[in-house]
C-alpha cells in the first residue's frame, strides 16, 4: 500500500513509456467513449462532481488505473493506490481510519484497488463499513467477471463500468502521440514506417501498455543514423514482439488474398489447406470475429441445405470467439473450419436467391397478388385482399394448387435443390409438391374462380 501524489512534475525518463505518457485529464484520454464521452454517463459524473463507489472491468492496458488516477485529481481528492498481493487486512484498516478522519474534515479520499478480485473475501469485507459510510470512494480494477470475484455486499454497493478493448486507431492514435509527445520521443527523430505502426497496433491487441512497451523497445534498439535520427527496423520489431511480423494488412489486398484462399479451400473440400490459411490470417492477427462473421456467410453460400447444421456451428463459433477470445478461439475457428470443408457442398441457396435478385430489381413496383395479401379491415376485403386464399393446414396434404408469385413470374423456379447430402431429400420433397400442384383435380380449381375461392381473414389464417 502506498499514498502517491498524483502527477509529479518531474518524470523520470527512464521510466516506462507507458508511465511517462499516462494523461492527467480526459481529453487526453483516449478510448473507452462510451463512458467518458460527451455526454455518457461518467463523464457526467465527473462534471458533476458526483462520484460514488464504482468498478472498472475490462481487459488489461485498456486505462483502468489511468482513468481511476484522472478521477482522483478532476475531484480534488486524496488518492491511495492498494495492491491486492502486499496489503493485508491491518493495512486496510489503518488506511480506513486515516481516510475516516479526512471525511469528517471535508477531504474526500479515492482509494484505488488494482485487481481487487485477488483480495480474499475478509480483504473486501473491511472495505464494506467505510464504502456505507462514505469515509472512501472505492475504485476497484479487474480483468474478471466483477459477480464472480467481488463480494455481492460490496458489489450493490459499487457502479460496475464495462472497459472495452481499443481498437486498432486508438492504439495507433497513441502511437503517433507518443512519438511526437516530448515526455515519449517528441524531442528526438523517430523515422518508422506505417505499416511498421499498424503492426504493432495488431499485435498488442487492443493492450496500451503492450503497445507503448514495443514502441519503447524497438526505438531503444533502433538503428542510429549519422544525422541522430533513430530508425525502426522491421527485424527489431520482430525480436520485440517475439513473432514474424507477417505481411499483413487489413484493410489491404493480401487481407483478401487470404480470406479468399480459405474460402476456396473450404469449397474445394481441403481442410489441410483450409486450416494452414486460417492460421495465416489469425497468427498475423486477423480479427477472429472478421474470419467467424465469413464462416457464417459461407455456411449458407457453400453448403446450404446440403447440411443445415453448417450453419448452427457457424454462429456457435462467432459465439465461442466472443467468450474466449484469441489466442483460445483458434480452435473453436479450426473446428468450423474442418466441419465446413468436409460438409457436402450445394450452393442453391446462393444461385437462387442471386436470380430472385435480379428479378425483384427490375420489377420492384410489380404489386403482390391480392390473394396473398392480408385483408385485415373491412376496407381492404372490399378491395379483395385476401380472396382466393387457401389455407394449406385446411388440406389433408398440408398443400395447396395456389399460385403465389405474380402472373408474369408464374412458373419460375429459382432454388433447384442438388442430390448432395441431405439437399437430396430436399430435392425429393420438392419434386412431390411440384408433381401434387401439376395434377389437375377438380377439387382444387384454379385459383380466383369463386368455386376454388377460400377466404381467409385476420389471426393468424391471414398472415
Amino acid at each position: 500500500m502506498e499514498q502517491l501524489s498524483l502527477f509529479a512534475q518531474e518524470i523520470e525518463q527512464n521510466a516506462p513509456l507507458a508511465s511517462r505518457l499516462r494523461p492527467e485529464n480526459l481529453d487526453d484520454y483516449i478510448g473507452q467513449e462510451h463512458l467518458v464521452g460527451k455526454g455518457k454517463i461518467l463523464r457526467q459524473m465527473l462534471d458533476t462532481d458526483r462520484i460514488t463507489s464504482m468498478i472498472f472491468w475490462g481487459p488489461p492496458g485498456v486505462g483502468k488505473t489511468t482513468l481511476a488516477r484522472i478521477i482522483a485529481h478532476r475531484t480534488r481528492a486524496a488518492f491511495i493506490d492498494f495492491s491486492a498481493v502486499t496489503s493485508g487486512i491491518k493495512e486496510i484498516r489503518d488506511v480506513m481510519k486515516q481516510a475516516e478522519g479526512g471525511r469528517l474534515s471535508g477531504l474526500k479520499t479515492i482509494v484505488f484497488v488494482d485487481e481487487i478480485h485477488r483480495f480474499n473475501k475478509a480483504q473486501q469485507d473491511a472495505f464494506l463499513p467505510y464504502v456505507e459510510k462514505g469515509s472512501i470512494i472505492l475504485i476497484g480494477a479487474t480483468t474478471e467477471n466483477p459477480s464472480f470475484e467481488i463480494n455481492s455486499a460490496l458489489l450493490s454497493r459499487c457502479k460496475v463500468f464495462v472497459l472495452q478493448a481499443l481498437t486498432e486507431g486508438d492504439i495507433k492514435k497513441l502511437l503517433h502521440h507518443a512519438l511526437k509527445d516530448r515526455r515519449g520521443f517528441g524531442n528526438q527523430k523517430i523515422q518508422i514506417e506505417e505499416r511498421l505502426i499498424n503492426a504493432i497496433a495488431v499485435f498488442s491487441n487492443g493492450d496500451a501498455r503492450m503497445a507503448l512497451n514495443t514502441l519503447d523497445m524497438a526505438v531503444l534498439n533502433g538503428r542510429i543514423e549519422p544525422d541522430g535520427a533513430i530508425t525502426v527496423m522491421e527485424e527489431v520489431l520482430m525480436q520485440c514482439t517475439g513473432q514474424k511480423m507477417l505481411l499483413y494488412d487489413r484493410n489491404g489486398e493480401e487481407h483478401y488474398n487470404l480470406i479468399s484462399a480459405l474460402h476456396k479451400s473450404m469449397r474445394n473440400s481441403d481442410p489441410d489447406a483450409a486450416i494452414y490459411w486460417l492460421s495465416r490470417m489469425l497468427e498475423a492477427g486477423e480479427d477472429p470475429l472478421y474470419v467467424a462473421r465469413r464462416l457464417i456467410r459461407f455456411a449458407s453460400e457453400d453448403v446450404g441445405m446440403a447440411d443445415s447444421s453448417a450453419l448452427p456451428l457457424a454462429v456457435a463459433a462467432y459465439q465461442a470467439c466472443h467468450f474466449n477470445g484469441m489466442p483460445e478461439c483458434n480452435v473453436n475457428l479450426a473446428h468450423t473450419v474442418v466441419y465446413l470443408s468436409m460438409a457436402p457442398k450445394s450452393n442453391a441457396l446462393y444461385v437462387g436467391y442471386e436470380e430472385a435478385k435480379l428479378d425483384a430489381q427490375r420489377m420492384l413496383t410489380e404489386p403482390v397478388p391480392l390473394r396473398i395479401r392480408n385483408g385485415v379491415t373491412e376496407l381492404m376485403q372490399e378491395l379483395h385482399y385476401g380472396e382466393g386464399y387457401q389455407y394449406a393446414h385446411d388440406t389433408e396434404e398440408k398443400l395447396t394448387r395456389m399460385q403465389c408469385l405474380p402472373d408474369s413470374l408464374k412458373g419460375r423456379k429459382y432454388y433447384r435443390p442438388t442430390r448432395e447430402g441431405n439437399e437430396a431429400s430436399v430435392k425429393q420433397r420438392l419434386e412431390e409438391i411440384e408433381a401434387f400442384r401439376s395434377v389437375a383435380d377438380e377439387k382444387f380449381p384454379e385459383v380466383g374462380t369463386e368455386a376454388g375461392s377460400v377466404q381467409k381473414t385476420g389471426g393468424c389464417h391471414g398472415t
